[in-house]
């Protein structure tokens, strides 16, 4: 987007915050936009400025309620339809007299509740892979859901407003009454869980081209640039050889960091990495932290279980590691900073405990770990886990990955 749509799509966006009450007209005068905009357009996630992000989410929200209302009009004029033809003119007019009209008003609000209940709860909760065998006896209780607001509508308030039943005193039986009604509930369900799909595949189809695209400026980006690390890697070429003989130990360091630079650069631009690859990585990042510290490191790495080629996303576990010696008190040996990766059967998890520097402290909230969530919410979806936290004087995290099963290059 150029810095014209930005301002477009910021004007929009902040428009449609203040008109849903998040800010107050003071608010809107006070704003300086461009100011604004060079400091978001900087803050991005995959590719996507946060700009974009919030504004299409928007967008979608806001154009979501035209489809309800196109097929909400659909429904109604062939009930109507239906009535016309198939009861003539008389029994069509009387859905607009008192009391027939009401009847027809309760019957048609006991429709979208159930449409809505299903659309915005049932659906979005229980068509997931974690909860899809919960999903048709949610429906099936939607059939009593209907059945129970219509009574509710027409035998109760209805009777008390008008003095007259809809149903005949011998049809106004459980079993007969949820029965005859669930043709109309089916409608509601089939309806909703129609639309519910179609906007899920479209959704499903933007991201993947979204995705394609991003893939595709991301492979022009590696080209672009792949003459920097060269120049890199042949100075610490350089600077190895020349310390290889008389300072070994430092040439070694050299070596690893040359190493991996290397794997950051280059293997690890995949999506995803053996597992004993990420490991390798992690212990070399650690092995020249304890040359920095010297004798003053104290931290009790551990891992369990047996390491081999299982697939992870690269580049998450170091992301752990990494904020043990950025934000970590490591040189106290009563209160070691401790690192456990264990390795199980279809899962690695990665548990880290450390003491909170007073130098440095731990933020909660942070685009790294934001843009990590939202990264392993694309891979996994629901199913990983990511706990984080305070707990006295120490940070504590926990991270559960299942293996990649299949990897398509």
């Amino acid at each position: 987007m150029s810095q014209t749509s930005y301002l477009d799509a910021l004007h929009e966006l902040v428009r449609l915050l203040h008109k849903r009450g998040r800010f107050s007209d003071e608010v809107i005068r006070s704003i300086d936009f461009r100011g604004l905009y060079k400091e978001m357009r900087g803050l991005s996630y995959d590719g996507n400025s946060f700009i974009e992000i919030e504004y299409f989410h928007l967008m979608k929200t806001k154009h979501t309620w035209k489809y309800h209302l196109i097929l909400g009009i659909v429904i109604v004029f062939l009930q109507y339809f239906n009535d016309y033809v198939y009861g003539g003119k008389e029994y069509f007019l009387g859905n607009f007299r008192y009391p027939s009209g009401l009847a027809k008003l309760s019957f048609f609000m006991s429709f979208y509740a159930v449409y809505f209940l299903n659309f915005n709860w049932v659906c979005p909760r229980f068509l997931s892979k974690k909860n899809r065998r919960y999903f048709v006896p949610m429906l099936i209780g939607l059939f009593f859901v209907f059945a129970g607001i219509r009574f509710l509508l027409e035998e109760v308030i209805g009777f008390y407003l008008t003095g007259q039943h809809n149903y005949h005193e011998s049809k106004r039986v459980f079993g007969y009454y949820v029965f005859d009604n669930s043709y109309y509930a089916l409608k509601a369900i089939l309806f909703s869980t129609s639309l519910y799909l179609l906007l899920r595949y479209i959704e499903n189809k933007d991201k993947l081209h979204s995705l394609e695209m991003e893939h595709k400026k991301a492979e022009l980006s590696v080209l672009k640039n792949q003459l920097e690390p060269h120049f890199l890697f042949n100075t610490l070429n350089a600077f190895y050889t020349e310390l290889v003989d008389t300072q070994p130990k430092t040439a070694k360091n050299i070596h690893k960091l040359s190493e991996m630079l290397r794997y950051v650069t280059y293997k690890a631009q995949t999506d995803y990495m053996p597992l004993a690859e990420e490991i390798a990585f992690i212990e070399d990042y650690i092995h020249l932290n304890r040359e920095r510290f010297e004798n003053n490191l104290f931290l009790d790495y551990t891992i369990e279980g047996s390491v081999t080629d299982q697939k992870i996303p690269s580049m998450v576990l170091i992301h752990f590691v990494e904020n043990i010696f950025k934000h970590g008190a490591l040189n106290d040996p009563e209160h070691p900073a401790k690192l456990a990766i264990k390795v199980k059967k279809d899962e690695v998890e990665i548990l880290t405990h450390n003491k909170v520097s007073k130098v440095q402290s731990y933020s909660v909230q942070g685009i790294g770990r934001d843009n990590l969530k939202r990264r392993l919410s694309l891979i996994y979806k629901d199913n990983y886990t990511l706990d984080y936290g305070h707990k006295n004087a120490y940070f504590e995290t926990h991270l559960r990955l299942p293996f990649i099963k299949e990897v398509h290059e």
